[in-house]
């Protein structure tokens, strides 16, 4: 030690019980600045949850309650509440003591304890204070006479179905919230990372509900079915999408599809001015040509994309990256970012000899034939290879336009 005379008139009591609780009273009685170090949200340990008190059957928070109130009070006591002590070094009168603290998600110096914010919680989960016996709020406060009295929310980490999803949507915040019959409320959470909530509970593949933790005692939740629930419930909501400040810089977005519109719709909440460029005649990309209107009504489609224009989102038709637009070009005008989102438009070879004969068609170029309204003679037996969406897709496409009988040949 640099010093070794040097004493700090202090104390550290680590646990919050009875026993650290009237150890800190009595040190910080006899003038020492008391650190009282509880891993849990309240100081008062066991003693909080039991009934009477032994060996003299007293009420245990009959005694305990006047002693959190005068630590709590105490003005030579800190509490440091749901922190854990990590490191010690030094040595007697001279210690130096790594505390790690963990996060309340609620600012202890503006939280008054009324409650409110518990009343209005949607989400319910078992009461450790009640032995899991009874449910708590996901904001709460231990017990009511918990010191310090502030609630607190608990994360124990990220749940598995938002993990799961591409966009890491609130999937638990906005099945509770539906639960509570808040629907407006729910699907402004989802809109918060996803701009197509309609469009995404028609075609998703739902990765969320694949990892699921209800499946290991039924089925999982059917998280894709009320995303569309919600959305197809939205008519008539009102929605306030809040943006940023405006910025006079100008981003340029090439592609239309579920790429393009997501960053065009964060970008204009960041303030900033977004165009997209999109080469077809119509905006969504892959959404509009390459999904069947069975699955995707065009309907929906416009109405997703119609709630990104509005604030103010510009879309030009017709207009590709090439001899006449090309990205220095975007430079030259003033975009100052270039998002490329050109989507996946090009099917996979065969590589086989008679690919390339009359009315063989690669699955993504006859599902835009057909989507952009062009009319294609579909007769007959027709075989599709492949088992995947496309596949699928193309088959029940061709059964609607004519075909007499299908043959799905798959490896």
């Amino acid at each position: 030690m640099t010093n070794n005379n040097k004493k700090i008139g202090a104390v550290m009591v680590v646990g919050g019980g009875i026993g650290g609780i009237q150890a800190s009273l009595d040190l910080a009685e006899s003038g020492f600045k008391v650190y009282l170090v509880e891993k849990n949200l309240s100081i008062g340990g066991a003693m909080a949850q039991l009934d009477k008190t032994f060996p003299t059957n007293d009420c245990a928070m009959c005694i305990l309650s006047p002693k959190l109130v005068e630590c709590g009070r105490h003005r030579n006591i800190e509490l440091l509440t749901n922190c854990e002590v990590e490191s010690i070094k030094g040595e007697v009168g001279n210690f130096k003591v790594r505390v790690k603290k963990h996060p309340r998600f609620v600012d202890l110096s503006k939280c008054t304890g009324c409650g409110d914010c518990a009343q209005v919680c949607p989400i319910e989960i078992p009461n450790e204070y009640e032995e899991n016996l009874t449910n708590r709020k996901a904001i709460y406060r231990p017990f009511t006479q918990a010191t310090p009295s502030a609630f607190a929310i608990d994360k124990r980490g990220i749940p598995p179905c938002r993990a799961a999803c591409p966009l890491h949507v609130n999937v638990q915040g906005y099945v509770a919230l539906i639960s509570k019959g808040k629907f407006k409320e729910a699907l402004e959470l989802i809109r918060e990372k996803n701009p197509l909530p309609a469009i995404c509970g028609r075609v998703c593949t739902h990765p969320c509900e694949d990892e699921c933790q209800r499946q290991r005692v039924d089925e999982p939740v059917a998280i894709d079915l009320l995303k569309r629930f919600l959305a197809d419930c939205e008519k008539g909501m009102v929605f306030e999408v809040k943006i940023e400040k405006e910025k006079d810089s100008k981003i340029a977005i090439i592609g239309s599809g579920p790429a393009g519109l997501t960053a065009a719709y964060d970008l204009r909440k960041m303030g900033y001015k977004v165009t997209i460029f999109e080469a077809l005649p119509v905006a969504g990309g892959m959404l509009a040509v390459g999904i069947p209107n069975y699955r995707l009504p065009e309907d929906i489609l416009r109405k997703e994309i119609g709630i990104l224009e509005q604030l103010g989102i510009e879309i030009r038709l017709n207009t590709p990256i090439g001899e006449n637009l090309t990205i220095e070009g975007l430079k030259n005008d003033g975009y100052e970012a270039i998002f490329i989102a050109g989507g996946a438009h090009i099917s996979m070879k065969l590589r086989i000899s008679g690919e390339n004969l009359k009315d063989v068609h690669y699955g993504v170029e006859f599902l835009r034939k057909v989507n952009l309204g062009e009319k294609l003679k579909i007769r007959g037996k027709v075989a599709v290879v492949g088992g995947g969406n496309v596949a699928i897709d193309a088959a029940r496409t061709a059964y609607r336009l004519g075909a007499k009988e299908i043959t799905i040949v798959y490896r």
